[in-house]
Formats: C-alpha cells, structure tokens, sequence
C-alpha cells in the first residue's frame, strides 16, 4: 500500500492550509465567542471548490478525490472546527447523497448550486425520539396528489437555518417501520417549513445548529429521492461517508492540539529551561504524535477505500471512533502542558476540546461505531 500523495493532493491540501490560515484563523475566536456563522469564509470556501470537492466537474464540482477531501478538511479543522463541521456536512453528506441517489433533474436543479457554495445544504435524519436510534421516526410525509405533506420536529441541524437545501427523512408508511422511511430534497421557504429553536453549544459555536419544523409543508413528488421506502438505506449509505469527514475533523483538531502544545513548549520555562526539555512534557508530546499518526492514518485508508469502489463502512466506523477519541485526549494533553494557561481563553487551547468533545457524539456516538464495527467482524 503506498501513502505517497499525488501532486494534485499535495497542491490541494496547500491550498487548504493556506486558505485557513488566511482566512480563517484570524476571525475564529471571535466567531466562536458570538457564535457567528461564517457567512463571508463558507463563500469563499466554495468559491475554491471545497464545498463540493467530490462532485463531478459536470455538476459543478471539484471532481477530486475523498483522500483530497479529507487532506482539506484536516487543514480547515485545525485551524477553525466549525468551518469544518459546515464543509463536511455540504461535501459528505448532501452533495455525496444527492450526486449518487438523485435523479438528473435533482441534480440539475440543485447539486450545482450546492456544489459552488452558491447555497449550502443541510441532512435532517435526527428527532427528539430518533437519535442513535434513527428508524424511530416521528416525521411523517403522506402523499397528496402531486404533493407529500411532511409534518414533524428535526433537531441537531448543522446549517440548519443557513442552508437552502434540506435533505430530510420521513415516514411514508409507519407500519412498515424502517422500511417506510423515504428521503425528500425540502427547500428553505417552503409554506410549512420552519426553524426554530437554535441551540447554544459547547464547541463549534460559530457553526449554525437548530431544530426544524414541518406543518403542512408541502413537497412536490418529484423531490422524493429514489422510490418511498429507500429513506434508511440513502441515510445509512450517506453517513458511512459522512463519518469520514467527521474522523477528519477530528484529526484536524487533534494535529491543531499538538501544534500548539508544542509551540508553548519550546516557548514556556520553568526552572530556567524551556518545558520541552523534561521529559514529562516529551513523553505527553510523543503520545500526542503517535496517537495523531494513527488517527490519521485510519482516516486516509477509509478515505482510500471509498476511492476504490471497496467496502469502507467498518473502516469509516473505526476511522471516527479513533479519531475522535484522538482528539478529545490531545486537547486534554494540549490544555494540561500550557497548565493554568491553558483554561483560559487567552491562549485558546480550551477551544480545541471544546470543538473535539462533539466528533464523539455526531453522525454516530463512540459507542454506536462500536456496534457498526462488532456488526461487521460477526458477519465475517
């Protein structure tokens, strides 16, 4: 197995960095001290091509690979974790979705604005009743003549109130359980569609997270996606890559972590030497690298997979638990070096794992990656 990158790779991850360097950092504490949504970054961001880095060229996109896409994602989320979780939800999830299940007119109206940043796209699978357990679903959607009318509560939206497109899950058939769940492309503004309540965050609070309500609202046949019934099998399909993107997220936060950590280091005296020089401190550097390397790694290969038209669920599942537990230990590690430095704003290492806590809970607990991953060594 080779892990050398290709010239195309290495140019869009450089391009990445930069962009985030640029753009991004100098804003992001800022941003999540209002929790503002980065409206001006995410054009620019799709301006470049990284809102819809696996689309085909011929709907708009980048056309590139999801090794590309997670090389940009890791730099995006070392330096801004909510500019992230906005990216890899319009990449893996709604543009992913829509190019391999949607029809030619869906694509035509829709992925080519979602594919340039023109709009963004949200996934709406999660209820009150319906989180690790998401075949639970309230949302109901009952044919009218041309029309399905969708009533019911989505929460936990990531660009829920920003975004134009809306991918949504509902029950067209409650008595056949999951196998009744179908998939509907819902604009924003349409009669019925509401937002409502917007959620105040641990971490990645400049990312825009609400809940959305459905009275009445009425969605043309034609946005169902595939036939009524495929709803579960489109999302579960979706979120297998979806999780890659959170594992690259995560690594990002991860390397982010360690950066720091080793800047205040070498930085940092006590006793008259820089910190870095006891051993203490190296050991938690050196755990910090080995476990980033892993994460890392584990992340590139479901990555790679994906690319080789190869089964890549279990690896997108471990890829996600490792790497988020990753990234929640370096910002711990990261916090612990700068001592009391470190819990307070002014340093912002205290926003690494405020933003890493979450990649443990979204698109699939730690623990539901457990039962992705047990699910497939038993069916070995």
């Amino acid at each position: 197995m080779s892990f050398d990158l290709s010239e195309q790779q290495v140019m869009v991850q450089q391009m990445a960095k930069e962009f985030a360097e640029k753009e991004l950092a100098p804003g992001a504490e800022e941003r999540d001290d209002k929790e503002q949504f980065p409206s001006e970054q995410v054009k620019m961001m799709g301006e470049l091509g990284l809102l819809g880095m696996m689309v085909p060229e011929e709907w708009g996109g980048a056309g590139l690979d999801t090794v590309s896409y997670v090389l940009a994602m890791i730099e995006i989320s070392k330096v801004d974790a909510s500019a992230g979780v906005i990216m890899s939800v319009n990449n893996s999830l709604v543009c992913w979705g829509l190019d391999h299940f949607g029809t030619q007119q869906q694509k035509e109206k829709y992925l080519r604005d979602l594919a340039s940043g023109k709009i963004i796209g949200a996934f709406c699978l999660s209820e009150p009743e319906a989180g690790s357990d998401a075949t639970n679903q309230h949302t109901t959607a009952v044919r009218d003549g041309d029309h399905y009318i969708l009533n019911g509560t989505k929460n936990w939206i990531t660009n829920g109130s920003t975004a134009g497109v809306h991918l949504v899950m509902a029950s067209t058939d409650r008595m056949k359980g999951h196998k009744g769940i179908s998939a509907f492309i819902v604009e924003k503004g349409t009669p019925g569609f509401h937002v409502a309540k917007k959620e105040r965050k641990l971490g990645i609070r400049a990312s825009d997270t609400v809940s959305i309500a459905f009275e009445d609202c009425r969605v043309p046949v034609e946005n169902l996606i595939r036939e009524e019934g495929y709803g579960i099998k489109f999302a579960l399909a979706t979120l297998d890559g979806g999780r890659i993107g959170i594992a690259s997220q995560a690594v990002g936060i991860a390397e982010g972590s360690l950066d720091a950590a080793l800047k205040y280091s070498k930085e940092r005296k006590a006793f008259n030497h820089p910190i870095f020089e006891f051993q203490g401190i190296q050991f938690k550097l050196a755990e910090m690298a080995t476990n980033l390397q892993a994460a890392k790694l584990l992340t590139l290969n479901a990555a790679r997979l994906k690319d080789e038209h190869k089964p890549y669920g279990q690896a997108s599942a471990m890829a996600k638990l490792f790497a988020s537990r990753v990234a929640v230990e370096n910002a711990l590690e990261a916090i612990q070096i700068h001592g009391g430095y470190g819990y307070v704003r002014e340093y912002h290492v205290e926003r690494f794992l405020r933003d890493a806590k979450i990649t443990e809970i979204y698109e699939g607990t730690s623990e539901i990656q457990r039962v992705v991953i047990a699910r497939s060594l038993l069916a070995k």
